[in-house]
């Protein structure tokens, strides 16, 4: 999955003019003002939440929305400021990673009491519901859309290897791949990931490898209460995971992160990419590679013929220090029901959070039907949550794509990373005890 990492904070007087904005009272005319702060910014989505804006406050002339978009290398860092402050404001972009700190820290509200009854929990798929609690049952943001990995492929390179279809398994990406590498020709089998965020699709293989085993609230735990990392299948995983890279990887993939993986497929010379869906977009526009020489599979599977789904998630919540709660709220519901919502997924290429989805030609056709094949087969592509909100997530991504750079280069096995991994997560979940 593509990471996006927060940096430097902005100027602290900028966070005490949108904190003057925030604790204005209502205006002569009855008129509230919310601030509403995004986080993974681009200018596209910019004018996206702008023209959603505006029609939100067409149907609520007594509410205005300020929109807040700092560049997205800043964003969660100045967020973090304006909640430590207690003002500045109302709504604003939750993800996965910053809802364990933020609502730990009592910044977040939970929504739940003013939720109850919403016509649209009963238009969400049940991955959007669920994602909306967390173990306590508090609702601190709403889904707005996920991020779920698939297998790009390309179509014409596996016919002329000899397969009818794409790979369904790790062992049969490895077949197929291998098949294919041909570096002489510039021809590499799969697009790997060694540098930034390695680590995601490593723990990939492994959570496909204990699908029988895990536990869906945790996908770094067994049912059995042990970590993934400590299963002998684990081992396999990582075993057939060092041979993709040996055997069918490009050698300056050791350092591929999101864009060069992407672009390594993108401009046609690597025959498989696992990514997000966000990449069709990037894919579709190749100049390189027409329509008709890709495709998406679903996420290949392990020896159980299962796999899992570690859906990455963000969405909209409410500031515990707005003065505006419940028109914060209104918000949050009008931008997750109908046509805000599937304008948001549709455009930012996000797996959606509507049940209706699966009926609209755009997910049913094309590189996008995959996603859709998923979520009717739960049973068999089955979606955990991973462990993202924990304090130490940051730190764990680091050391982990340190240990599979290790791996990749010689200076580590298999064995003796799982062994720290598990180690490390024991001791984890132990100190939380």
């Amino acid at each position: 999955m593509r990471t996006r990492t927060a940096a430097l904070a902005l100027g602290t007087a900028a966070v005490m003019v949108l904190t003057g904005c925030s604790t204005m009272s209502p205006g002569a005319n009855g008129t509230v003002t919310l601030n509403m702060v995004e986080s993974l910014t681009n200018p596209a989505r910019t004018d996206l939440l702008k023209g959603l804006i505006a029609d939100f406050e067409k149907q609520n002339p007594k509410i205005k929305v300020n929109l807040v978009s700092p560049p997205t290398e800043q964003a969660d860092q100045k967020i973090q400021q304006m909640l430590q402050s207690g003002s500045g404001v109302d709504t604003l972009e939750v993800r996965d990673i910053t809802v364990g700190p933020w609502s730990n820290n009592g910044w977040l509200y939970d929504m739940k009491k003013d939720l109850d009854g919403w016509q649209g929990w009963q238009a969400m798929t049940d991955n959007a519901v669920n994602a909306s609690k967390d173990a306590g049952g508090r609702t601190y943001f709403v889904p707005y859309g996920f991020y779920g990995l698939s297998l790009f492929y390309r179509t014409d390179l596996t016919k002329d290897a000899g397969f009818s279809k794409p790979p369904a398994t790790w062992d049969e990406l490895l077949k197929q791949a291998s098949a294919i590498h041909d570096p002489a020709k510039r021809r590499y089998g799969y697009a790997f990931r060694g540098g930034a965020n390695a680590n995601s699709n490593a723990t990939a293989i492994i959570e496909a490898y204990v699908a029988d085993r895990i536990d869906p609230a945790n996908g770094f735990r067994l049912t059995d209460g042990k970590t993934i990392f400590s299963a002998p299948e684990a081992q396999d995983a990582m075993e057939t995971y060092l041979k993709l890279f040996k055997e069918a990887s490009p050698k300056s993939s050791v350092s591929w992160g999101y864009p060069e993986m992407v672009e390594g497929f993108s401009n046609g010379s690597t025959a498989f990419l696992l990514q997000d869906p966000e990449v069709i977009a990037t894919v579709s526009e190749s100049k390189s590679v027409s329509k008709d020489q890709w495709d998406t599979a679903p996420l290949i599977a392990g020896p159980s013929g299962k796999t899992v789904q570690p859906l990455a998630t963000a969405g909209w919540g409410v500031a515990k220090g707005s003065k505006h709660k419940a028109e914060a709220v209104k918000l949050v519901e009008f931008l997750s029901e109908g046509e805000a919502s599937t304008a948001f997924t549709k455009k930012n290429s996000l797996v959606p959070i509507l049940k209706s989805a699966t009926e609209d030609p755009f997910y049913r056709t094309g590189p996008w039907s995959s996603y859709v094949t998923m979520t009717e087969n739960p049973q068999k592509y089955q979606v955990v949550t991973q462990p993202r909100g924990v304090d130490w997530w940051t730190e764990w991504q680091q050391k982990s794509d340190a240990d599979v750079q290790k791996l990749i280069l010689g200076k580590t096995t298999p064995k003796e990373l799982l062994a720290t991994w598990d180690a490390y997560w024991t001791e984890k979940w132990q100190q939380e005890k």
